[in-house]
């Protein structure tokens, strides 16, 4: 039985081109262990958003911490599609899921770094800890407004010791301006976070 998940031997160990200081896969286990749950609970910090059934976004998915979760609450009938820009977060991702038993409920993408490529309509999209990592937030941030269901919502969290206020309310600004809506802030520990909707269609009540 494995014991730890492997690493690909065909992506590249280097931070991808185009992204600033995007988190390294061999740094994820600093953040992503057992002991976060005490302070970041992923059932209780999402249950009010995904349920049974639903198509859900987990971007930049590293190798699962939000998505493995969200995999059990989505289902029966539910499918998590995560995306990342590092081949080697999908492969921990895989192997974690598989060892979960939710792999038949996530889809793996790997995505360019300017470009995320959702694949279809989403009922709920997750940003956690990584918009900064993305120089061009206005595309980020327009490509997951497209894809939103006319109820879906998006939920942008952001590590507070990393992202200073000012920052957070620029990335706010920018998505309210490629049609986001503000419905909420969520307390989220050692986060700043806002969840969004999509902006109704014109003339719509």
């Amino acid at each position: 039985m494995a014991t730890s998940p492997p690493n690909s031997e065909t992506a590249s160990h280097s931070q991808t081109p185009g992204r600033s200081a995007v988190c390294p896969w061999w740094l994820l286990p600093t953040f992503d262990n057992p002991l976060r749950r005490l302070i970041q609970n992923p059932h209780r910090i999402l249950i009010e958003w995904v349920r049974p059934g639903d198509t859900v976004v987990d971007l930049g998915c590293g190798m699962g911490y939000f998505s493995i979760p969200m995999a059990r609450m989505a289902s029966p009938g539910g499918k998590v599609i995560c995306i990342d820009v590092q081949q080697q977060m999908l492969d921990g991702l895989r192997w974690r899921a598989e060892k979960a038993g939710v792999l038949h409920t996530i889809t793996m993408r790997r995505c360019e770094p300017t470009r995320l490529d959702i694949p279809e309509p989403a009922d709920f999209v997750l940003a956690f800890w990584m918009l900064h990592e993305v120089p061009d937030q206005a595309g980020f941030l327009a490509e997951v407004q497209a894809h939103l269901k006319p109820a879906g919502r998006f939920l942008l969290v952001e590590p507070v010791g990393h992202v200073g206020s000012t920052a957070f309310q620029r990335s706010v600004a920018t998505a309210e301006q490629v049609g986001l809506v503000v419905t909420g802030k969520p307390a989220v520990m050692a986060s700043r976070s806002v969840l969004f909707a999509a902006k109704p269609p014109a003339g719509s009540s």
